[in-house]
C-alpha cells in the first residue's frame, strides 16, 4: 500500500522501561540496530498496526504497556535504490511513518523475539534515550533524529535518568528529567500541547 508520492505508511515505536531507557534490537543476522517498526495494513489505523507490531517484533501485548505519546505528523525517510527489490523501482519510494512512545509496565521476562514464525530481532538491549544513530542504518538516521526529539518531552519524569555517554562534550542535560537532543535544535510538535492533556489516549520498506 503505497500512497501517491511512492511512500508505504508505517509505524515506529520507542518503547521505554522505567528507567527511561528505550529497547534497541539488533535485526536478525544483521549488525545493525534499531527500534521495532512496520507497514500499516489496509484497514488499519495507525495505532492499530502499533499494537499489532509490537506483539510480532517483541511479544508484548496491550496490556504490557502504557501509551504515552505519537509523533503528529508523518515522517519519511527514502530508501536507496540499491535497497529495493527490482520490481518495485520507480514506484516505491521509501517509508512514512507515525512514531510512538509507550512504557513498559510488564516483565523484562514478556518480551518475546519469537513470537511469530518471522522474528525481526535476534538479540537485544535497554539503551539510554539518545541512542547511538551510528549503529542506525544511514537512510533512517533523520526519522530517528526526528522521532526522539519530539518525542523527549513526553518522557515521564522522576523515573531515574541516565547521562547519555553519546552525547557531544559540553552539551547538558536540562535540570528537569527530560533529556537534551544531542542532534541539535528540531521543531517542536504542536500535538505536544494535545498529548499533555490526555496521556493516555491516541489519536491516529517492509520493515
Amino acid at each position: 500500500m503505497l500512497d501517491r508520492e511512492g511512500f508505504r505508511p508505517n509505524v515506529g515505536i520507542v518503547l521505554l522501561n522505567a528507567k527511561n531507557q528505550v529497547f534497541w534490537g539488533k535485526r536478525i543476522r544483521t549488525h545493525s540496530w534499531q527500534f521495532p517498526q512496520g507497514g500499516i495494513k489496509h484497514g488499519e489505523s495507525p495505532e492499530q498496526a502499533m499494537y499489532r507490531e509490537l506483539h510480532e517484533e517483541v511479544g508484548l501485548k496491550q496490556e504490557h504497556v502504557r501509551l504515552i505519546a505519537r509523533t503528529r505528523d508523518w515522517l519519511r525517510y527514502e530508501v536507496p535504490d540499491h535497497f529495493i527489490r527490482r520490481e518495485a523501482r520507480g514506484h516505491y519510494k521509501g517509508q512514512k511513518q507515525i512514531w510512538f512512545l509507550l512504557q513498559l509496565t510488564a516483565l523484562d521476562s514478556d518480551l518475546n523475539l519469537r513470537a511469530t514464525d518471522h522474528p525481526e530481532f535476534d538479540a537485544w538491549r535497554w539503551n539510554d534515550y539518545w541512542v547511538p544513530l551510528d549503529a542506525v542504518i544511514e537512510f533512517k538516521r533523520n526519522v530517528y533524529q526526528l522521532a526522539l526529539t519530539e518525542l523527549a518531552r513526553f518522557l515521564p519524569r522522576g523515573q531515574g535518568h541516565h547521562q547519555n555517554r553519546f552525547l557531544r562534550s559540553g552539551v547538558r542535560t536540562p535540570s528537569r528529567d527530560v533529556p537534551r537532543s544531542p542532534f541539535g535544535a528540531v521543531e517542536r510538535s504542536a500535538h505536544a500541547q494535545d498529548l499533555a492533556a490526555n496521556t493516555g489516549q491516541s489519536p491516529e520498506e517492509p520493515s
